[in-house]
């Protein structure tokens, strides 16, 4: 409590002494939406003492740094249409999977970056374009930075480009980065980034972690590695649209959605009652009851059933949003292996006067199977979604789960036909969106079942040892015959000087003996 408050005085004196001592002078090289920001955002305010270590001199002036860069690149109005298109298309930069620590990867891949004065301008703005999309949309969480060089060489280096984006995370992004993940760096390129070590300074350089096709998966799972570095992510950059989360339909008890429309077979319709008829029962009698948020929260705590989730107690939070309220606000909880929990619930809340369509999508679709995930619900009630693993799949910190929600004009008609047509015409500018995080709550206390259960990960885990000897063999073996062919190579051009040799040599003889005759 006592750090909290602490915080919050360092907050409150933050914004008191940029009011005092910079905006009366530099008003005009800010933009207004970042002053307003600063003062009604407390995590933003809190990033930058963190990046600066509390220490509110220092922070000061990374607040005014990064508010004049904001204003020089229009960062709060970079959008798609006013950068050129080409830029998105050859996808040097995007953001695409988590790491394993659940943070997002921003991937910058060198061999499509080529050093051109009249380019660099547009470059820089595409990086601050993802920055700050990343940042409206996550709340700021922290990214990985990826800077895959491979197949790249001397005709790649672009030194004041490098400088830009690590400036981007130490001096205008605050509390933005967690590592920096360079794979294969050239050997030619090491006195560049002794340089490049030099701009990040000492605590920004334990962020670097240098690796290679053996090692990388130490900080990336190969499900978010693509095939060249050792992975199995069948992700291909294409634009369009631009890259998200890849959300999309979870899985159905019985396969995969195969369209918008949801359509549910009989067989799916009599498993799911089997599992939740007691559960429907009492959503109906909730739809009936609660007008308010305040009865919601009543009846979470009175009308519980065994058919629920264990884990819907955690829905303690709510995310306020202009259409629905969403409980829990942040994150899903699921048990691992050993806890056995692979159920959550998201209580959804009607808060207008006008029907609100939703739908829920998924960056893992073959684990998770929602119901409903696409549907509606009526003003002032609220809906219940059970989240949960499909077959034997286990949660991820890398899981992710979308929220999309638009209100609907029309009083009534809110069936499968309608839905689908709306979704279809309904402006992205009226459509909600929330995200919700993935938590994996580990066994507090071993049992018989978790050391059967690591018998059985012994073999695969073997396999992935193999797999990287392996791998690392036939990395060696291709060095050898690289050295084989430079050999051949060499003893083929021996040979054939010593032949233009022995040419010349008798050439030399034949030129005497005939002068000599």
């Amino acid at each position: 409590m006592a750090d909290r408050q602490d915080k919050a005085a360092l907050i409150s004196e933050t914004r008191r002494r940029f009011e005092a001592e910079y905006l009366p002078d530099k008003s005009d090289k800010y933009d207004s939406r970042d002053v307003e920001r600063l003062q009604q955002d407390d995590k933003w305010v809190e990033n930058y003492l963190i990046w600066r270590h509390d220490v509110i001199d220092d922070t000061l002036k990374m607040i005014d740094e990064s508010f004049q860069w904001r204003k020089e690149y229009t960062v709060n109005d970079l959008t798609e249409s006013v950068l050129p298109k080409w830029l998105f298309e050859i996808g040097a930069l995007f953001l695409h999977g988590y790491d394993k620590e659940g943070y997002k990867l921003f991937w910058f891949r060198v061999k499509h970056h080529t050093k051109d004065p009249k380019q660099q301008l547009d470059k820089k703005k595409l990086v601050a374009f993802w920055l700050e999309h990343y940042a409206k949309r996550d709340h700021g969480k922290p990214l990985t930075v990826v800077f895959d060089m491979s197949e790249t060489g001397i005709s790649h280096i672009d030194l004041d480009f490098v400088r830009f984006i690590v400036n981007c995370f130490t001096d205008y992004y605050p509390n933005f980065l967690t590592k920096i993940v360079i794979f294969e760096m050239p050997w030619i390129m090491n006195a560049a980034f002794k340089i490049v070590k030099g701009w990040l300074g000492p605590e920004a350089i334990s962020m670097l972690k240098f690796t290679n096709k053996s090692d990388v998966q130490e900080y990336i799972n190969g499900e978010y590695l693509p095939p060249h570095m050792g992975g199995t992510d069948s992700f291909k950059y294409s634009y369009p649209p631009l890259v998200d989360d890849d959300f999309q339909t979870p899985l159905c008890e019985n396969g995969p959605i195969t369209s918008e429309d949801e359509h549910e077979s009989k067989e799916e319709i009599d498993a799911e009652t089997k599992e939740t008829g007691e559960l429907n029962e009492e959503q109906s009698l909730n739809q009936k009851k609660m007008n308010s948020i305040e009865q919601i929260s009543k009846s979470e705590e009175t009308d519980k059933t065994e058919n629920k989730p264990k884990n819907a107690k955690k829905a303690l939070t709510t995310f306020k949003g202009p259409l629905l309220h969403i409980s829990p606000a942040e994150e899903l909880y699921f048990g691992s292996k050993e806890t056995g929990e692979k159920k959550c619930l998201i209580v959804l809340t009607n808060v207008t006067k006008n029907i609100v369509a939703f739908k829920v999508r998924t960056t893992a679709p073959e684990k998770y199977r929602v119901k409903p995930s696409n549907s509606s619900c009526e003003p002032g009630m609220s809906l219940d979604i059970i989240v949960s693993l499909h077959g034997g799949f286990a949660a991820s910190l890398q899981d992710r789960f979308l929220i999309m929600a638009a209100e609907m004009d029309q009083p009534s008609g809110a069936g499968v036909p309608e839905l689908t047509q709306f979704w279809k015409e309904v402006p992205r500018t009226k459509v909600m969106e929330h995200r919700l995080r993935c938590h994996v709550v580990e066994s507090s206390k071993p049992s018989s079942l978790t050391l059967k259960e690591n018998a059985f990960n012994t073999p695969a885990k073997t396999n992935e040892d193999l797999h990287i000897q392996l791998t690392r063999l036939l990395q060696i073996n291709r060095r050898l015959q690289e050295q084989i062919d430079r050999c051949l190579w060499f003893q083929q051009l021996s040979v054939v000087l010593s032949l233009l040799s022995v040419t010349v040599v008798a050439f030399c003889f034949y030129l005497s003996y005939t002068q000599r005759s």
